[in-house]
């Protein structure tokens, strides 16, 4: 019985092993299609990130994350959150001090049309462009750094399926191997010599 219920359990662990194989393969596959995607679809925008002077305005610590990056094609996601969160966002705030673009839109659209037309209301109406199109490029940037991620963590759970489907062929080899073993060292019956009177 022991050695029947060893072959079961390993032949159980081996369709294991062949699921955490398959899962690997595909995950693997996931990494390589989000980090391919991800890397052509920023390299087509042609940003180069920052440098020299133009971090020289960012607070210290937008500086200090931009610095990294600084001269480099933007063609990873670490790099397009940096771009969005610490150099596109900062230069929208300074010029909306601070005002969101649903605030400036709705102080925009509040006006009237004769509001509208002064120069009050033009230097809004361009804020309002720019804080929309700055929306806009975070977003994309943001979803490519948020696409990446997820590729990453494609990646670290292929690794982690390989290895554990590497553990798992260990433990199915030993399962064998034990069945084997119980089943030639297991007990026979032996009929018992009776002995023959004299």
């Amino acid at each position: 019985m022991r050695s029947s219920l060893d072959k079961l359990i390993s032949w159980t662990g081996l369709l294991l092993v062949a699921t955490l194989i398959a899962a690997g393969g595909l995950l693997t596959w996931a990494n390589t299609f989000v980090g391919n995607q991800v890397h052509d679809q920023l390299t087509m925008q042609d940003i180069t990130m920052p440098s020299g002077d133009a971090l020289e305005g960012l607070p210290p610590e937008d500086a200090k994350v931009m610095q990294q990056y600084a001269g480099s094609v933007l063609d990873t996601g670490p790099e397009a959150q940096a771009y969005a969160d610490h150099y596109i966002l900062v230069h929208m705030n300074a010029a909306s001090g601070g005002r969101t673009y649903g605030d400036v839109s709705g102080e925009y659209v509040a006006m009237s049309d004769e509001q509208k037309a002064t120069e009050e209301g033009q230097a809004l109406g361009a804020l309002r462009q720019t804080l929309f199109m700055g929306n806009t490029l975070r977003g994309l940037l943001l979803y490519g750094y948020a696409f990446a991620t997820i590729g990453t963590i494609a990646g670290i759970a292929a690794y982690v399926s390989f290895g554990a489907a590497a553990l798992l062929m260990v433990l199915v080899a030993l399962g064998f191997w034990h069945a084997r073993r119980v089943g030639h060292t297991a007990e026979r019956p032996v009929t018992a010599r009776v002995p023959q009177p004299v």
